[in-house]
């Protein structure tokens, strides 16, 4: 798993990368932790780490690859 720190904040926010994510990472292969302060976003490790950052920045968000 492939985890990134965001600002993806509240409910409303899941709603608008919602079809982004199932579009660059796939339905249901993806999840974000808004109790974690950090809120990370966990996707599978098929997924393209570049891919996700591009489309999130693409709707206003930000990711950075956790170590």
């Amino acid at each position: 798993m492939k985890q990134f720190k965001t600002n993806i904040m509240c409910n409303s926010c899941i709603s608008k990368v919602t079809p982004v994510l199932n579009k660059t990472v796939g339905e249901g292969k993806w999840s974000v932790d808004l109790k974690d302060p950090k809120r990370v976003l966990t996707i599978g490790d098929e997924a393209d780490e570049k891919s996700v950052v591009e489309s999130l920045k693409e709707v206003g968000y930000k990711a950075e690859a956790l170590s």
